[in-house]
């Protein structure tokens, strides 16, 4: 069975991520994205990969939209930017 190939965030919105999207998962990662950019701040992303302990590709890409953020990516920049950046998923009520 041939698995069919997923989206890229960018794919999802021509506006990624700065367009508030109806899919909940979606949502949630662009939160997420958006999170992170607020986290890095001023920082370039060189700066950035040395405070989480991320590759440079990868921050460039979940930034850039080309990949998603796996969960050792969420852990490692929460980690390392001393904030909550994943709050879940927007479907379930929070805590």
């Amino acid at each position: 069975m041939v698995r069919k190939a997923r989206l890229k965030p960018r794919e999802v919105s021509a506006a990624w991520p700065d367009e508030v999207l109806d899919d909940p998962v979606f949502e949630s990662i662009r939160r997420y994205v958006v999170a992170l950019q607020e986290a890095i701040g001023d920082r370039s992303i060189r700066a950035a990969k040395e405070v989480a302990g991320v590759d440079y590709s990868t921050l460039q890409a979940v930034l850039a939209g080309d990949a998603w953020p796996d969960s050792i990516t969420v852990a490692r920049t929460e980690e390392g930017f001393g904030a909550r950046l994943w709050h879940g998923p927007v479907g379930l009520p929070e805590d």
